[in-house]
């Protein structure tokens, strides 16, 4: 297949352009790099010339006159805390005007649409844990709104032009993940940790630490995102990792896996990151029932490879 993946260079989008041009197919990726880096994807550049296609754009703006694609990912969103501060017009527009202009290519190509929305729709949920009948827990004008409500207008908009266009379209639900080539500055917890680990700064917990997260590895998440791709489901879908551990677990573990130095300490939120989610765990028992998908790297196994990335380029 021909496939167009927006926000292909992210630290998410560049695991799928691997994977995907590994298996055969051609990838065209649409990214403005606001977020994204060209090294993730520059590998694959050199290694499928005649496969692998960038183009950087701004899927907010009318989009360029691109090859007949079999399927499109939306995956371009700005999608963390510091983003949600520094972002949120940007994040606004993206989940709205970029979201819809992509519905509209897949549409126009007859081609399978598939977005990548967030767990972040449940807002602080009150249902643990979540499953996808739960319509969340959202603060529509909350330091987190952008994001959460963007994410649901595009699944509202990817739906709508479902039921309109007949266009044949899937939401997944991303909990959670991590992958080498996240930012080093993007305001994450695993980020966060590991960068403060690695140079033996205090690591930092916002409240008591005892907050929980339910982190998946990204190659495992891509595989759950190719099987729905492959698919005809609709979904919304969640894809993550339900084993669920306290942020204080996670920064102990780091500490250890770095051999730091590092002092843990608690904070106060800054107010700015309001609305953080007391917990955040998957409901996977939909796409374990319809694919057998079950996420197979526990975090002692993939927060090295996340760790071994960070040190080679901090001290790079």
């Amino acid at each position: 297949m021909k496939i167009l993946v927006a926000g292909g260079a992210g630290s998410i989008g560049s695991y799928l352009c691997e994977s995907l041009l590994k298996r055969g197919d051609s990838v065209i990726v649409l990214d403005n790099l606001s977020t994204g880096r060209f090294e993730n994807i520059s590998k694959v550049r050199s290694h499928y010339p005649d496969r692998f296609t960038f183009v950087e754009h701004d899927v907010t703006e009318s989009l360029p006159s691109l090859d007949k694609c079999d399927a499109v990912v939306d995956l371009a969103s700005p999608a963390s805390p510091d983003d949600f501060a520094n972002l949120s017009l940007e994040i606004l527009e993206v989940g709205s005007t970029g979201t819809r202009n992509l519905l509209d290519l897949a549409t126009e190509n007859k081609a399978r649409f598939l977005l990548g929305s967030t767990s972040e729709v449940y807002g602080d949920p009150n249902e643990h844990p979540q499953k996808e009948t739960y319509f969340g827990n959202v603060d529509p004008i909350g330091p987190r709104s952008c994001y959460d409500e963007a994410k649901r207008f595009s699944e509202a908009l990817t739906f709508a032009y479902h039921r309109k266009h007949k266009t044949d379209t899937a939401v997944i639900r991303i909990f959670n993940t991590y992958s080498p080539r996240m930012r080093f500055n993007d305001g994450r917890v695993v980020t966060n940790f590991a960068v403060q680990a690695i140079l033996n700064q205090p690591i930092t917990l916002y409240g008591t630490g005892e907050q929980t997260r339910s982190f998946c590895y990204v190659t495992d998440l891509v595989t759950g995102l190719i099987k729905v791709l492959d698919s005809k489901i609709t979904g919304p879908i969640n894809i993550g990792n339900p084993d669920e551990k306290s942020v204080r677990f996670l920064a102990e573990t780091i500490k250890n896996i770095t051999n730091s130095k590092s002092e843990i300490i608690t904070v106060k939120l800054p107010e700015e990151r309001g609305g953080d989610p007391q917990r955040r765990c998957p409901d996977i028992s939909k796409i374990t029932k319809h694919f057998q998908w079950q996420p197979l790297v526990p975090l002692a196994v993939g927060l090295p490879f996340l760790i071994k990335s960070f040190e080679a380029r901090l001290k790079g």
